[in-house]
């Protein structure tokens, strides 16, 4: 085989494998692959990794990332601080975060980067290799899992609006008030351009984030630097979107139009608003006018009903859409949230002034601690945030957010997932006004409803606990009866008021009458409220819990199994003598009781044993012929020693009886 037909079947080989035109395009007023397939955009931001922000970090002021590195150099040194960023960005985002991202739904990531990771600050005949290998390495994971790629330049040189997010020095968005940084701007961005123009995983270029011009700039400058920035990279790249974000934080597009671009799509960003079409109507209106797609680059930092109802507006205007973000420290509105450790507490509480300066050694111990913390699998998945973006049911049908059983102890929290009205009922759960105070978790603990969730501080119940009731609240929670009975329910309650009730209804049938709750004296003095001879059905059931006046904190409902029917008990049955039942819970750490049911004026002998036989305790317990009882064991010997994990076997025993069950003890 000649020379010349080696190259011309390589060359086919490569035009059937890679179409020339395999990028992303725009069509009209939509996104389209390389066979002309409509690409509608699901997608979050990665904001945090590459762009540190000091809300994401609970940094005092809200610091700048040039700031924030500025402030732990001062603690901990030049060198250390070097070593911390580098743990930092492996594990904020690294491939598993990629992977997870694809997983949950999302098509698209959006990569926000600072100038500085390309090319340092007033000095642009300087790239850096080591930033664009970050970006590479990236990109090689997002091909990896399928997912398009935007490159975002959030902060620009000099800033392109005065604040934190973009990086300037707080006083001045010098961008605009110095033509050299315009200038590094477009340097930065043909380069990015000549390394990246044959890379179809990348849709397009989103050249500035959020400006905001100063006074005595118009959006005429705005328009005049895109210009500039569009024609480098069209002199070394004609593949790629170029996406245009409007003045005032992205959503002031006048004189932006018409398009100067063949190959262009305008990205506005959606915070605290309404989420009705009126919200987005100017928008639309620019789209009919210049008939190009629209792309909503960034929104969230609001309730679940909120993100909800925004994206279902989006979609229904035909608008792709991009979260933000993927991961913070000590969040309810993302997906991924890493812990804040004692120690990188302590480091806030002294920047906050609260606290002395700790050594160099403990700082570097605790910031080093708060990176590694950062890995995913570290961090706390928060199931509600990702249904209300992607779930058809939030807004239909309640979800469990966990496996809820009884007998047992309900965390209040742990109500259903879904819409508000749906899974639980609040008066204030979304913010949609940017200069007004609404919080809609007024706790910020937890999940990210309208319930306001808070940290309980009670030593006897459960670790969180909902609290600003109001009158005519309420919470729906999915629960599992394993045996029909009668219940005792323990509510665990701090009450301020002399007028706070609650009820209790399963299946929207009264189960509880209005229970008046007694005046505890304070918001955090807690008590356990008792309710008697509740009679549930064995089975899966709505258990919804009314707030009917307020003026009380709640962490948890016990219910507690008092007497079961025959259907508790699912050992061997011999009339006129004795049955035993499944002990609950089980496995179980803790206590865990033991059905059973005596004939005749007898005593019930229990007696526990460990997997090779081994008398471990004897328990006894006098009851009424007839009726089914229980006995409880604390999981200790005959000595009161408590005993290690593992499988034992329990035995009721008489004169004429005897059978055995085992159970698991989980200490």
């Amino acid at each position: 085989m000649n020379k010349m037909k080696i190259y011309i079947i390589l060359l086919l080989f490569f035009l059937l494998t890679f179409p020339a035109n395999a990028f992303i395009k725009i069509q009209g007023q939509d996104f389209v692959d390389e066979n002309g397939n409509k690409v509608f955009f699901k997608g979050i931001g990665l904001g945090g990794w590459l762009m540190p922000e000091g809300y994401m970090l609970h940094i005092p002021g809200f610091g700048s990332p040039t700031s924030i590195r500025e402030m732990i150099t001062k603690l901990i040194g030049e060198e250390n601080t070097n070593e911390f960023y580098s743990i930092y960005e492996e594990n904020y985002v690294n491939e598993v975060d990629i992977q997870k991202i694809a997983e949950l739904g999302f098509n698209s990531v959006r990569l926000p980067f600072n100038h500085r990771l390309l090319s340092p600050e007033g000095q642009p005949s300087v790239i850096l290799e080591s930033g664009f290998q970050v970006i590479d390495t990236f990109i090689e994971w997002c091909k990896k899992y399928n997912l398009y790629v935007i490159l975002d330049m959030h902060a620009a040189p000099g800033g392109q609006n005065d604040g934190n997010i973009s990086d300037s020095d707080g006083v001045l968005a010098r961008l605009w008030t110095e033509k050299k940084n315009q200038d590094h701007t477009v340097v930065i961005w043909k380069k990015i351009a000549e390394r990246y123009a044959d890379e179809p995983i990348i849709v397009g270029y989103d050249l500035i984030n959020e400006p905001v011009l100063p006074s005595g700039y118009t959006n005429l400058d705005l328009k005049n630097l895109y210009k500039r920035i569009t024609e480098e990279i069209r002199k070394v790249d004609t593949n790629h979107i170029i996406f245009i974000e409007g003045n005032t934080y992205a959503t002031n597009f006048n004189s932006l139009a018409p398009p100067w671009d063949d190959n262009m799509s305008y990205s506005f960003h959606k915070y605290w608003n309404t989420t009705d079409k009126a919200s987005i109507q100017n928008y639309l209106s620019l789209r009919q006018q210049t008939d190009v797609p629209l792309w909503m680059g960034e929104s969230g930092e609001n309730s679940n009903p909120w993100f909800h109802a925004a994206i279902n507006t989006l979609e229904d205007n035909n608008i792709g859409w991009c979260w933000w973000t993927h991961k913070k420290i000590q969040t309810t509105t993302s997906p991924y949230s890493a812990n804040i450790t004692d120690g990188y507490q302590h480091v806030l509480d002294y920047w906050n002034g609260n606290r002395s300066k700790p050594s160099v050694e403990f700082a570097k111990n605790a910031l080093f601690e708060m990176a590694e913390n950062l890995a995913l699998d570290s961090c706390r998945y928060l199931p509600d945030v990702v249904a209300a973006i992607f779930s058809d049911d939030f807004d239909r049908n309640p979800i469990p957010y966990k496996e809820l059983k009884v007998p047992g102890i309900i965390a209040c929290v742990d109500y259903d997932i879904g819409n508000v009205n749906i899974a639980y009922s609040d008066k204030e759960y979304q913010k949609t006004h940017w200069d007004r105070d609404e919080p809609w978790n007024n706790g910020w603990q937890y999940r990210n409803d309208g319930v306001d969730i808070e940290v309980s501080n009670d030593n006897e119940g459960s670790p969180y606990s909902v609290g600003w009731t109001e009158t005519g609240e309420w919470l729906s929670y999915t629960v599992n009866v394993a045996y029909t009975g009668i219940y005792d329910i323990n509510f665990r309650v701090a009450v301020n008021s002399d007028n706070a009730k609650l009820q209790l209804l399963l299946d929207n049938d009264q189960l509880t009458p209005v229970l008046d709750l007694p005046n505890s004296g304070g918001w955090y003095n807690w008590q356990t409220y008792g309710f008697k001879d509740a009679q549930l059905q064995a089975g899966v059931h709505k258990l919804t819990f009314k707030i009917t006046s307020e003026g009380f904190n709640i962490n948890q409902m016990e219910f507690v199994l008092v007497k079961a029917d025959p259907s508790a008990l699912d050992g061997p049955v011999f009339p006129g003598q004795f049955q035993l039942g499944q002990n609950f819970p089980n496995p179980f750490n803790g206590t865990t009781k033991i059905p059973f049911k005596l004939e005749g004026n007898s005593a019930a002998n229990i007696s526990i044993y460990d997997i090779s036989g081994r008398l471990v305790k004897k328990l006894r317990k006098t009851t009424v012929p007839g009726i089914y009882d229980s006995v409880e064991w604390d999981g200790t010997d005959m000595r009161d020693i408590k005993i290690g994990s593992g499988v034992y076997l329990y035995r009721l025993s008489g004169d004429k009886y005897e059978t055995v069950k085992k159970m698991i003890l989980l200490q």
